[in-house]
């Protein structure tokens, strides 16, 4: 008498509609290695690197699955992909850089980032030029001071840390791990009058770093990409960590042109 092993159900491929929010003829397409390869070489061109969990991330991970279960082959490219093309584009609305990422013409990804200048080379700044330090303490008593901190708040601001003490790790007890640890405390705090705002980590932020420099173009955008990959929607927070080091990098760039 022979003993035959049920078959193990076949999971479904994973279509665009299942980890974008798009419609129509997109949506039913399984995602295919070209497709993410496509994306990638796109996000390089415009972006310099891939986006960590962007679109480019979330397709490479998908496809990669649809082929490990034989539901698209390892050179596949999908027809709307084929057919419609998978782009990257780059706008400016508002002084904000907003780069749009589609394949067909639907949107799978956007984010937004302030726009800093790049007339002058980032390491020219005069004396008197805008801190890190400085920077951190205008966010705390402008902008989005009564902001909560979140998890890309902490990010930034563990950045920010780094590139004024020119060290690659976050201090233990410095701004950055006060600034986690509150992005932490504040996930299990309910009532939002008990939450650690960014007042409450950033006023007199020159005192708890360990050393300061001035902002330059190439800290502003570390510290903008930290903010970005820990956001959901993409978007740097009007007037924090992120929008507050573009801007003090503009003014020192534009102090020297």
């Amino acid at each position: 008498m022979s003993h035959e092993q049920p078959e193990r159900p076949q999971a479904d491929p994973i279509k665009y509609a299942d980890v974008f929010d798009v419609s129509g003829d997109l949506a039913s397409q399984p995602i295919a290695p070209k497709d993410a390869s496509l994306m990638q070489a796109k996000e390089n061109l415009i972006l310099g690197q891939t986006l960590k969990g962007g679109p480019a991330s979330v397709m490479q991970s998908a496809a990669a699955v649809n082929v490990l279960h034989g539901d698209v082959g390892r050179g596949e490219l999908s027809a709307v992909a084929r057919e419609q093309g998978v782009s990257v584009s780059e706008g400016k609305v508002d002084g904000q850089r907003v780069i749009t990422e589609t394949v067909g013409g639907h949107v799978v990804g956007q984010f937004v980032e302030p726009e800093i200048p790049m007339e002058t080379p980032g390491t020219a700044l005069e004396r008197d030029a805008i801190t890190i330090g400085e920077t951190l303490e205008a966010t705390a008593v402008a902008g989005a001071g009564d902001k909560p901190v979140d998890e890309s708040d902490a990010a930034a601001i563990q950045v920010a840390e780094m590139r004024a003490t020119g060290k690659n790790e976050t201090e233990s007890g410095g701004l950055g791990a006060r600034a986690q640890s509150a992005a932490t405390r504040n996930t299990r705090t309910l009532p939002q009058s008990d939450k650690t705002t960014l007042s409450d980590v950033l006023t007199d932020a020159r005192k708890k770093l360990q050393a300061d420099k001035a902002v330059t173009r190439e800290d502003a955008e570390g510290v903008i990409g930290a903010e970005l990959r820990n956001k959901l929607d993409m978007k740097t927070t009007p007037g924090g960590v992120a929008a507050s080091m573009a801007a003090a990098a503009t003014i020192n760039q534009n102090r020297n042109t």
